[in-house]
């Protein structure tokens, strides 16, 4: 399972407006919804900010992958939000975020996943990356320029 397979283009979220991490989480468990029948918003959002309970999502350098098990996912599904403005996200740099990798796993969530979530990890630790994802105009380049980052990531998880 690779993220470029969870992440079709239009759950790639250009100027998403932020305010505040719950508007944030509410924002995207609202679409996801919306796009995935089996899924119920309200659920997805107790579930996000219940992992959040648990310790900031926030990674540092403006970016945030909030992540959590849920009954009603049959495959892992991910969402990127480029965020209008910077939100406050308790990420253990103090820093705002303004990056937002969302991934929901099934409930029986296994090492696949946490691989899954390890790759979002590595691709959103690139200067580079958070940098272009940043100049981004359009939801198209924001996404180009995420699986461009996804690819080149896993080539070289694969040669190195």
């Amino acid at each position: 399972m690779t993220l470029e397979s969870i992440l079709p283009p239009e759950r790639a979220l250009f100027g998403v407006p932020g305010g505040s991490k719950k508007r944030v989480l509410e924002f995207f468990s609202t679409f996801i919804a919306q796009n995935t029948p089996s899924l119920d918003s309200q659920e997805v959002f107790s579930r996000l900010v219940g992992r959040e309970r648990l310790g900031s999502t926030g990674i540092g350098h403006g970016v945030a992958i909030p992540h959590a098990r849920n009954p009603h996912c049959k495959s892992p599904l991910a969402g990127f939000l480029k965020l209008s403005e910077p939100v406050d996200f308790d990420a253990i740099d103090g820093e705002p975020v303004d990056l937002v990798f969302v991934l929901l796993v099934p409930e029986q969530a296994d090492d696949a996943h946490l691989a899954l979530l390890g790759q979002v990890a590595a691709v959103m630790n690139d200067p580079d990356t958070r940098q272009q994802l940043r100049k981004s105009e359009t939801q198209r380049q924001l996404y180009d320029t995420l699986l461009d980052a996804i690819r080149r990531h896993a080539s070289e998880d694969r040669s190195g």
